[in-house]
């Protein structure tokens, strides 16, 4: 998956898992957890404010289900 979306994610887990209603596709989500670059000023420096930021995104995979063949890979919106 860090092949397709990147080396700069973490945590990668697996959020959810559906058999659709016609038992064709397997509908999996990923989660995983990105850094996000610092755009906001603190006054008070401390090493807390100086940790890296993460955002959780989440993928879901369309999946044959005889063949385990991925059909299609979309963005969860949250």
């Amino acid at each position: 998956m860090q092949d397709m979306i990147g080396n700069s994610i973490n945590d990668i887990l697996l959020e959810e898992v559906e058999l659709s209603e016609n038992k064709r596709f397997w509908y999996v989500t990923l989660g995983f957890s990105r850094p996000v670059a610092k755009t906001e000023r603190t006054l008070i420096p401390d090493v807390i404010s100086l940790a890296t930021k993460y955002e959780r995104e989440y993928k879901i995979f369309t999946v044959d289900a005889e063949t385990g063949e991925v059909k299609s890979m979309k963005i969860r919106e949250v």
